[in-house]
């Protein structure tokens, strides 16, 4: 039974209560101080009278002070109940009437994406579904929150998806793929409905405690993902790929042509000089497509940009450009071998890290506020002293892990303080904290938000252009929208922020075209930006 049944059940016993009560007292009262009695069915009809407070009349005046006194108390009775009842029923029952009600019924969608809950993973998911033109419905449970996403125009359902119609209503069986990220408990009851009604639907599920991953498996989850596990695996190949000339996590675009992002070490060749004076394009051949500059992006960026040990570089070209490339963007300083590493929190991301790197044979020390297994320092990454005891001050680099975007940021300040040279790799879990932590030091950064949204998008669309880890995003686009234009004429750069790395043109992948080039009906662009530029060609081309 419902709240709201449950408080009317009890407002009608307790009305009932009153009305009987007085009633019997009033029939005693006037049998014995008035000497006029009047039968149950008589009372009744006073007592209704005087608490709906439609008048009596047919027994007053009263003789005795005391049955005064009790009609005095039931009108006050009577109004004190009427009263109760506006804001317990009457002011509910109103607002409800006049407030928005969110779409429950069954939706008109096919191939499409079903998502259930609406997480910072979700609304990345929906950014990226927005931007292919994929249809998708939002399933949620809480009325307040489906009427909010309703008024922001997101494609909701209210239901709960643990029901067998509010997923019949979201047609998973027309749908391509079903995510599913509520809890780890709930994940699975919903995956078993899902699976249930449609066993051929790509069914995907989350997981924050990993030893709970295959109870999900079992319900018929396709894929079973732990956030957490996967941005420590990010994290810990940044500080890997760091120390090695490699392009670890370079895309490949066409045969031999690749895009990937190099961030700049402290103490490398390019650390102090500006984008003209490095020479990148005539040393290495590659092409600087953009740069994050203290966790802005330009592209391109300009000639007197002054390159730093905060700037990270997307870059485009052969691999053996990139891995030269590479080498001009390591420190001189730097142990290429290792380094000591300090990991800044040891809950799943920084137990992940720490696997990583002792795998890859670098050492590494791990800080946190709790004693644990794994936990080599207990201290605080706020705390100076305790930094400086773990080793901070001498590190080649400090991974932040911590659960708290804000401790993240004031660590970075703190971290940044007490060793200007080290590397500061972070872990942020709203984007909205990406600036901030680019802001208050950190030479990298990588939102838990983003890296899940582009893994679903991936996962759903198999699409293997779409950088998971990366701070912008690479899309393959079709050209209707440019067809008849020239690269130049378009002006894409200009009008979106995006650039157009690749053309894709009857099997062909073109890298190298001057502004004249003319894009056909037929064309598909491989397209690099950050995410906004990205929406905004979407926009205006698709």
């Amino acid at each position: 039974m419902g709240r709201r049944r449950r408080r009317a059940l009890y407002y009608l016993t307790l009305i009932h209560g009153l009305i009987l009560l007085y009633t019997l007292v009033y029939m005693w009262g006037m049998e014995a101080l008035e000497n006029r009695p009047r039968s149950f069915p008589e009372a009744l009809l006073v007592v209704v009278q005087t608490f709906t407070t439609v008048g009596f009349g047919e027994d007053a005046p009263w003789q005795t002070t005391e049955m005064e006194l009790l009609m005095v108390s039931m009108m006050a009775t009577g109004v004190f109940v009427i009263f109760m009842a506006l804001p317990l029923f009457i002011a509910p029952w109103i607002e409800e009437r006049l407030s928005t009600t969110p779409p429950a019924g069954e939706v008109d969608l096919t191939d499409h994406v079903v998502i259930c809950s609406y997480t910072s993973r979700g609304q990345k998911l929906t950014e990226e579904l927005d931007i292919l033109n994929i249809p998708y419905v939002v399933v949620v449970p809480d009325r307040d929150r489906a009427v909010e996403l309703f008024e922001s125009n997101v494609p909701v359902l209210h239901g709960d998806p643990e029901t067998q119609q509010t997923l019949e209503n979201a047609r998973i069986s027309d749908a391509q793929a079903v995510v599913v990220d509520i809890d780890d408990e709930t994940n699975p009851s919903v995956a078993l409905t899902a699976n249930q009604l449609a066993p051929d639907t790509t069914l995907i599920t989350f997981v924050k405690d990993p030893d709970l991953a295959a109870y999900h498996e079992y319900a018929g989850a396709d894929y079973v993902f732990s956030p957490r596990t996967l941005i420590g695996e990010s994290l810990a190949e940044k500080v890997t790929r760091g120390i090695t000339a490699n392009v670890g996590d370079a895309i490949e675009i066409g045969e031999d042509f690749e895009i990937a992002e190099l961030p700049v070490q402290y103490g490398s060749e390019l650390t102090d000089k500006t984008v003209a004076e490095s020479g990148i394009r005539e040393r290495t051949g590659a092409n600087v497509i953009g740069a994050w500059f203290r966790g802005e992006f330009v592209s391109p960026p300009s000639p007197d940009a002054r390159i730093d040990e905060q700037t990270i570089l997307l870059v485009a070209g052969q691999e053996d450009q990139l891995e030269t490339l590479k080498e001009l963007t390591l420190s001189e300083t730097r142990p290429k071998g290792g380094g000591n590493v300090v990991i800044g929190g040891y809950g799943e991301v920084g137990s992940t890290i720490e696997s990583i790197l002792e795998t890859a044979g670098i050492s590494s020390v791990t800080i946190d506020t709790e004693e644990r297994n794994g936990v080599d320092f207990v201290g605080d990454m706020t705390d100076q002293d305790d930094l400086r005891e773990a080793g901070v001050d001498d590190a080649s680099t400090v991974i932040l892990a911590l659960p708290d975007d804000t401790m993240t940021i004031f660590a970075t300040l703190v971290v940044r303080e007490l060793n200007p040279e080290v590397e500061i790799i972070a872990r942020a879990d709203e984007t909205e904290s990406v600036r901030k932590l680019y802001q208050a030091g950190a030479d990298y950064v990588l939102a838990l938000a983003t890296v899940s949204g582009r893994m679903l998008a991936s996962t759903i669309l198999g699409e293997d252009v779409i950088s998971l880890d990366q701070q912008v995003e690479v899309i393959r686009f079709d050209a209707n929208g440019l067809a008849g234009q020239t690269l130049a004429g378009a002006d894409i750069r200009a009008q979106t922020g995006c650039t157009v790395i690749a053309i894709e043109r009857n099997g062909d992948v073109f890298t190298d075209f001057d502004p004249d080039f003319e894009f056909a009906t037929d064309d598909s662009l491989v397209v690099a930006g950050p995410d906004e530029s990205i929406a905004m060609f979407a926009k205006q081309y698709e």
